[in-house]
């Protein structure tokens, strides 16, 4: 089935736009031909669809739903997932435990929809038994997965996207593009006028639009690179007045204490922008010491 998207002129660029990931996603080309612009989208369309439908939880055809149904028995997986797989090891490594896979679990109690809904104590605890990554065996191509236990790759898989899509997108162009799947961005080059795209930090104590304009911490050129963005503007309980993040620390099951409102970071690849910021969120009230020995740009707000 052709992918589904729309395209509109900006004069000096073209806008392709579709829906992947649960999130507004986009393509800026920096050219003027309509027909390259259009092939470029649909690419891009048809790459982030493809992922979805490939580590998509709510999936029953995929390698994911394999995975996590497996009862325990040995899973040999493609190079693509193996790549994921590596990936999600090492930072459970880096982070000290706090990024784990297995953890998404715990959306069986936690409802992140800005209700007053909360989960008991002993909600929690049933569910710390099913998680921590030192529980499954990782061996190319072998994932064995104890039985009840999951996997859920929504921690890396938006900005893993971007990063395919510009891979793909840069072996039939040259033309600088901005590829921006749910506000996880990624530049790849300078513009034709030597500048490069204009994009912004959203202050998450300011949503939306004041006259026409968007409310945002930090407007800047993104010429090549990529800035992810992790916070809870969208995904947050509020519980007896007290607002708590979908962050959580998978070692007790509850939010991360003293979390920033959102990280934002700029790194070579939106994979490591992506990873960095929520590593960051996991450090808690130590989130910008944590980044500040990263060498890489970014912006805390609280």
């Amino acid at each position: 089935m052709a992918a589904a998207f729309t395209l509109e002129s900006h004069g000096d660029y073209w806008a392709g736009r579709f829906t992947a990931m649960a999130s507004p996603c986009e393509v800026l080309c920096d050219l003027d031909d309509e027909a390259s612009a259009r092939q470029l989208t649909e690419l891009a369309c048809a790459e982030a669809q493809r992922i979805e439908q490939k580590f998509s939880r709510y999936r029953d055809d995929n390698i994911l739903y394999q995975i996590n149904h497996s009862a325990g028995e040995p899973v040999a997986v493609d190079d693509e997932t193996a790549a994921l797989l590596d990936f999600a090891a090492q930072c459970y490594l880096l982070s000290d435990g706090k990024f784990d896979i297995t953890s998404g679990i715990l959306r069986r109690v936690w409802r992140f929809d800005g209700k007053n809904s909360f989960p008991t104590k002993e909600q929690i605890q049933a569910l710390l038994g099913l998680i921590g990554w030192p529980k499954l065996t990782w061996q190319r191509p072998w994932l064995t997965l104890p039985a009840d236990m999951e996997l859920d790759f929504g921690g890396i898989g938006k900005e893993y996207a971007v990063d395919k899509t510009a891979l793909i997108l840069q072996r039939h162009t040259a033309a600088s593009l901005l590829i921006n799947f749910g506000g996880d961005l990624l530049a790849t080059g300078p513009r034709r006028n030597g500048q490069g795209w204009l994009v912004g930090v959203e202050d998450p104590r300011r949503l939306g639009t004041q006259g026409g304009k968007r409310n945002t911490a930090k407007e800047f050129e993104l010429v090549q690179g990529a800035i992810a963005t992790s916070g809870d503007t969208q995904r947050y309980i509020m519980h007896k007045g007290v607002r708590y993040s979908h962050i959580l620390n998978p070692r007790n099951g509850w939010p991360v204490r003293g979390a920033p409102r959102s990280v934002s970071v700029v790194a070579g690849t939106c994979t490591d922008a992506g990873i960095l910021a929520t590593l960051a969120m996991l450090q808690g009230k130590k989130a910008e010491t944590f980044l500040a020995k990263q060498s890489v740009k970014f912006w805390c707000l609280r």
